[in-house]
């Protein structure tokens, strides 16, 4: 198991209904966490839509979990 602390922007965060919060995952890549949330939050939005940060570095969501990071999971904004 994984101590990740993520952080939600956005719509994510309105799904959620926290900005930050602490989790424990077995989840092997940041694809698979974001499969894991995306499932107890029903975010609604497929892997390819979201990039990831981990410790402030953007990552492919196919790189492997780094342990006791902090992760930023961020869906596509519309500006204006």
């Amino acid at each position: 198991m994984h101590a990740i602390k993520i952080r939600y922007f956005a719509m994510l965060r309105e799904k959620a209904q926290v900005s930050e919060e602490q989790v424990e995952t077995s989840a092997v890549t940041y694809a698979d966490l974001y499969q894991e949330l995306n499932q107890r939050y029903d975010f609604g939005l497929p892997p390819r839509m979201v990039q990831v940060a981990v410790n402030d570095e953007f990552m492919s969501l196919d790189s492997k979990i780094i342990p006791n990071s902090s992760v930023v999971f961020i869906p596509p904004v519309a500006g204006g």
